[in-house]
């Protein structure tokens, strides 16, 4: 009989590792305190940019984001087989633009390293920039441009992955209430305990459960330094084709969507687990637009949302099996990166259920490299 896995949290990381476990043959309830795809997730601008994220050397982090993004059409493709949905995907390339000549420095550093990891990447300026982004303001000197980058529409992602989780025979308990206990065995085994679905057990458990890791970490004797970040994003309408690549400045980024809008983010501010849209953030972003597009001085914001992106001390995610508790397997902490992470994410935890995973990979993201004793014990 097939292993249970216990899914806890129904983002679009724990329904990326629910997905793939699911299809490599185990058992699989993903246990969701609210939505699927409820905070983060949903929220997202939906950015494939390991090259943009990731600007200063070729760590782990970086490989780990670049794995990620070359897994990506494989596994849209199976989540649109399974689900019946199309995705929206652009493969619409980057450009990391500047506004004075002593900044280009650093893109031709940038250009060195990330050229020899496959990102294709150019320095342009004068003609060949308006040729490729021809509303940019005369004030933006040059650019670094990644053909390489993507984006997809995280709602609809996230609403194919759950409908493909199900078609996989996944069992999704959303709207079960807050975690009240977590009580391991060593059969192995594990029961989760929350206020609105009683107990669930099973025989392996994930923790996907983003911003609200760090106070999971009482139940496994550690230290989980995950904290909310939230983060501001506004749109405005503007026709598809008007802008044409995920552009990045240093106040703030701009991509465009199928729907007709062009998605500007995101203005970031620590304020605990409040979603709370605010002037101050969104005008941050909006003060923004017009250096860089001109057209939109003119342009009224159509929508503004907020979600909680999950922080780690040193920025990376927690992605690893728990020393002492094998049972457990941790995959949380992807700040920005949750999106493009997924893939990667749920293949390197699925390994990890196999017990297949890739070690030297996953050593630079061990859930314990934080963690000091605290005390109490694991339940047995």
């Amino acid at each position: 009989m097939a292993d249970t896995v216990i899914v806890l949290g129904g983002g679009i990381v724990g329904l990326a590792c629910a997905f793939e476990a699911a299809g490599r043959g185990y058992k699989v309830t993903v246990v969701e305190t609210g939505k699927p795809g409820g905070q983060a997730s949903g929220a997202a601008a939906g950015m494939l940019a390991p090259y943009s994220e990731n600007t200063e050397q070729p760590d782990a982090f970086f490989r780990l984001c670049l794995d990620s993004l070359r897994l990506y059409p494989q596994w849209l493709a199976e989540i649109e087989e399974a689900s019946g949905r199309r995705i929206e995907w652009i493969p619409s390339g980057s450009l990391n633009i500047v506004y004075h000549e002593a900044d280009l420095s650093p893109l031709r550093t940038r250009l060195l390293w990330q050229n020899r990891l496959g990102a294709q990447a150019e320095i342009v300026e004068g003609s060949r920039l308006r040729e490729l982004e021809p509303h940019l303001s005369q004030n933006v000197e040059a650019a670094l441009y990644c053909p390489q980058e993507s984006h997809v529409y995280a709602p609809d992602l996230v609403a194919a992955l759950e409908d493909a989780c199900r078609s996989r025979g996944v069992a999704i308990m959303d709207h079960s209430g807050a975690v009240t206990d977590v009580r391991l065995s060593s059969a192995p085994g594990v029961t989760v305990s929350t206020t609105a679905r009683g107990d669930i057990s099973g025989d392996r458990l994930v923790v996907c459960t983003g911003a609200w890791t760090g106070a999971l970490g009482r139940w496994f004797g550690l230290h989980f330094p995950v904290h909310p970040i939230r983060g501001q994003i506004c749109a405005y309408e503007v026709p598809v084709g008007v802008v044409r690549h995920m552009v990045f400045s240093p106040q703030a980024y701009w991509t465009s969507k199928g729907n007709g809008t062009l998605v500007c983010g995101a203005s970031e501010d620590v304020a605990g687990f409040d979603t709370t849209v605010t002037e101050r953030g969104i005008g941050r972003l909006v003060r923004s637009g017009p250096k860089a597009f001109p057209f939109l001085a003119d342009k009224p914001v159509v929508h503004r949302w907020a979600g909680l992106r999950p922080a780690i001390r040193d920025g990376w995610p927690m992605l690893g099996q728990l020393e002492g508790a094998p049972q457990v397997v941790i995959a949380a902490g992807h700040y920005r990166n949750g999106i493009l992470l997924s893939p990667v994410t749920g293949a390197s935890v699925t390994d990890l259920l196999d017990g297949k995973a890739d070690w030297g990979l996953l050593a630079a993201f061990a859930p314990e490299r934080f963690s000091l004793a605290v005390e109490g014990s694991l339940s047995v």
